[in-house]
């Protein structure tokens, strides 16, 4: 009988975990750590709408306090698991509490990829993860101060357009040779930087950070080929590592994430994972992968609730993934891995387009720029894994199903 459930992570998928469970009438102790000791919230608007103080702090939060009560979840928030004793099944607190369980559940998430520079400790450089890293980087947030961004991907990106929207000078430090490199095609790259410079940021690709000067605060960021760019504020987004230190001491298989199955169960039959910090498999795709993903925490942590209960579901989920930058949003949906075509679906100077992948004539994915209808039609295509023509895809007139 399974009468206690720990659920160690407060973030997407610990909450909707918490939504699940109770909504399929698990009526036993439900139990919620956090290191933070806010509720659950979301972080997609902390390198936007709530960096720029346009959103409150109440806004974020997925569910106020009221629910937790109404659904008799007891919350330990501000309290750190430090170690899982998977034989005992007994997880322990930072401060000696010992809580039991008959089934645990880690949504412990990714954290900011370090910058293995010098003086990445001077006040002033800031990394941006949970709600405690935005008030220290809006104190440091002027009208015309000089902020710079280190990594031009998602949140250095997301970031930079925020400073740059709250009057700020903002340069962007790119070790590859585009932006967003690693997530989209040359023309989306090539897209997002004439936008970010058509609204003033300065973006300098193929340079690499050696080192971060100043006398008791930021005031430069040196270059490998010895540029040197003022700053009174830095803000590195160099990626990001799943959380598993807590996983690996407890014996439970890591690799580039807590191992799971397509069940969310990881070499432990009583412990499951969901979210950023786990790797796992897509049958949809043949491949196992991590994905730092909103949509696929809360898809997951549902998943991962049914088979809590034992009431065993597979997760098989098409991928989906969003930005916000300036007035433009990239929405992708799939993986392109595997891909052997290319399709762009209309002109990139309309400021709406889309770019599709097919392997032979499969849809895999699509990466669309404003183009809010092939990115719905994709997810539908994607999942049923509909092949189509890439004579009639390259026809932006024609609906994206029309290809099929």
């Amino acid at each position: 009988m399974i009468s206690t459930i720990l659920i160690i992570g407060g973030g997407q998928a610990g909450a909707q975990a918490i939504d699940t469970l109770r909504r399929e009438g698990f009526g036993g102790r439900l139990v919620l750590i956090g290191d933070e000791p806010e509720l659950p919230y979301q972080r997609p608007p902390l390198s936007k709408k709530y960096l720029s103080g346009e959103m409150a702090a109440d806004r974020l939060v997925f569910r106020h306090r009221a629910f937790y009560d109404e659904h008799r979840v007891e919350l330990k928030l501000g309290r750190r698991a430090v170690r899982i004793d998977a034989a005992a099944r007994q997880v322990e607190l930072a401060d000696g509490e010992i809580l039991a369980y008959d089934r645990l559940l880690l949504c412990l998430g990714a954290e900011s990829r370090r910058l293995p520079c010098p003086g990445v400790a001077l006040p002033g450089v800031h990394y941006l993860r949970g709600l405690k890293d935005v008030g220290p980087i809006q104190a440091g947030i002027k009208p015309h101060g000089r902020v710079v961004v280190i990594g031009g991907g998602y949140i250095g990106l997301e970031t930079a357009a925020t400073c740059r929207g709250m009057h700020c000078d903002v340069t962007v430090l790119e070790m590859a040779d585009r932006i967003m490199n690693r997530v989209v095609a040359p023309c989306v790259s090539e897209y997002f930087a004439a936008e970010h410079r058509t609204h003033g940021v300065n973006i300098i690709c193929n340079t690499r950070v050696v080192r971060i000067e100043g006398a008791g605060r930021v005031e430069r960021v040196i270059c490998a080929d010895g540029s040197s760019h003022p700053a009174d504020l830095v803000i590195v987004g160099v990626g990001a590592v799943a959380t598993t230190e807590l996983a690996s001491a407890a014996g439970l298989a890591c690799d580039d994430g807590i191992v799971v199955d397509e069940y969310c169960r990881t070499s432990d039959a009583a412990i499951y994972a969901a979210g950023d910090c786990t790797n796992h498999p897509s049958p949809r795709f043949g491949r196992r992968v991590r994905l730092e993903s909103v949509d696929n925490a809360f898809e997951q942590a549902k998943t991962a609730a049914f088979n809590l209960l034992d009431r065993p579901v597979a997760h098989d989920r098409v991928p989906w993934f969003w930005s916000d930058q300036f007035d433009n949003k990239l929405l992708i949906v799939g993986l392109t891995h595997g891909h052997d075509v290319e399709v762009l679906r209309g002109d990139p100077a309309s400021r709406s387009f889309s770019l599709c992948y097919l392997k032979g004539r499969e849809l895999l994915a699509v990466e669309a720029v404003n183009h809010s209808k092939d990115y719905m039609a994709a997810r539908k295509l994607i999942a049923e894994r509909a092949f189509l023509n890439p004579e009639k895809l390259a026809d932006a007139g024609l609906a994206l199903k029309e290809a099929v």
